[in-house]
C-alpha cells in the first residue's frame, strides 16, 4: 500500500469510504450522508488515488470492499469516533453545563431504566443534549465511540473511570395470563414441560449461567431471539417463561416471579467514562446522574 507523503487527505473522503462500506452502494451512502451520489463517486476515486489502492470492486449486489479497505476500516472508524467528540467537546464551551454526551448502554437497560434518569436530567439542565446508543456490544471508549457506558461486566482498561453500581438480581417470570393457560411450575423439573424463552445464539454469559442452571439451553427454548427487548416482549405478551431483571419485571404487577431460589444469578453492573472526561461538566452531571438513578432501580 503507497501514498504520496504529499497529498493531504481531507476527512471527508474517508467519511464517504465509511458510508460505503456500511451502505455497499454509493447511492446508499449517499442518501446516509445527505450529498449527492456523484460526490461520493469522487471522494471514493480522491482516496483510491491517494492511496494507491483499490478499495471497492462493483458486484452485481453493489460495492464489494477489497482487504485493504477492511483493513483500514478500524481506523477510519476510529478517525469518525474522534471527529463526533471533538464536535461533542466543541459544543460544550462556555459557562453552563450544555453540549452533548453520548451514552452507551444494552438494549433493555436504554428502552426501560434508563428513560426516567434522562428526563429527570433533561429537566434539570435543559441545555444538555444526550445521544443514545443501545446496542449489546461492548462500544470502546478509548476510541471515544462514547463519553459514558453502562456496562453488565467490570472494564479492564486503566484509562476508564469505573464505578461498580452494583447487582441486578435475574429471575424467572411468566405472565399471568401464561400461567392461567400453563400452570405454574412447582420445580425446575416441571419447566420441561412449559414454553421457554431464550437465546438463539451461545455467548459467555449464557454459557456461565448455563454452569448453574443446566436447563437454560437452547434445544430447550419454544422462542428464540438475542434481543433482551424482544425477550421480554415476550414475557409481557405470555408467550412463556424466561429470564428477566428482577427490579424490571417488579415494575409489571401481571409478571409473576417463579422459583426464586432456583436461579442464583445476577448481572455485575458498572458505570464508565475516560479518565479524560473527569473534569467535564456536562459528562460529571451525567456520570452522576446515571449513578444515582440506577443505584435507586436497583434498590426497589
Amino acid at each position: 500500500m503507497t501514498t504520496d507523503n504529499h497529498t493531504e487527505i481531507g476527512w471527508e473522503l474517508y467519511r464517504s469510504y465509511l458510508g460505503v462500506l456500511e451502505e455497499g452502494s454509493l447511492s446508499g451512502a449517499a442518501r446516509a450522508m445527505g450529498i449527492a451520489q456523484p460526490t461520493v463517486g469522487r471522494h471514493i476515486d480522491a482516496l483510491e488515488k491517494a492511496l494507491g489502492v483499490a478499495l471497492f470492486t462493483r458486484s452485481q449486489t453493489g460495492l464489494l470492499p477489497t482487504d485493504a479497505a477492511r483493513t483500514l476500516q478500524p481506523f477510519a472508524q476510529a478517525m469518525h469516533s474522534s471527529a463526533a467528540a471533538l464536535k461533542r467537546a466543541a459544543e460544550s464551551q462556555g459557562s453552563g453545563i450544555k453540549g452533548t454526551v453520548r451514552i452507551t448502554a444494552s438494549e433493555v437497560m436504554g428502552v426501560e431504566v434508563l428513560p426516567p434518569i434522562l428526563a429527570q436530567l433533561q429537566s434539570t439542565y435543559p441545555d444538555l443534549k444526550v445521544e443514545l446508543v443501545l446496542t449489546n456490544r461492548v462500544q470502546d471508549l478509548l476510541q471515544r465511540e462514547a463519553d459514558i457506558a453502562v456496562r453488565m461486566t467490570q472494564p479492564r482498561q486503566e484509562q476508564l473511570i469505573a464505578r461498580r453500581v452494583g447487582m441486578v438480581p435475574l429471575g424467572l417470570h411468566a405472565h399471568t395470563q401464561y400461567l392461567e393457560r400453563r400452570g405454574t411450575p412447582q420445580s425446575v423439573t416441571d419447566l420441561a414441560q412449559h414454553a421457554l424463552i431464550g437465546f438463539d445464539e451461545e455467548t459467555p454469559f449464557v454459557r456461565a449461567a448455563r454452569k448453574g442452571f443446566p436447563l437454560w439451553q437452547r434445544d430447550a427454548f419454544a422462542l428464540r431471539t438475542d434481543s433482551d427487548v424482544a425477550q421480554l416482549a415476550l414475557l409481557r405478551a405470555g408467550c412463556g417463561i424466561g429470564i428477566c431483571q428482577v427490579p424490571l419485571a417488579a415494575r409489571d404487577p401481571l409478571l409473576v416471579h417463579l422459583l426464586p431460589e432456583s436461579l442464583p444469578l445476577s448481572l455485575e453492573t458498572w458505570l464508565t467514562m475516560h479518565e479524560d472526561l473527569r473534569n467535564t461538566p456536562r459528562c460529571k452531571v451525567v456520570f452522576d446522574a446515571l449513578l444515582q438513578g440506577l443505584e435507586a432501580y436497583m434498590g426497589e
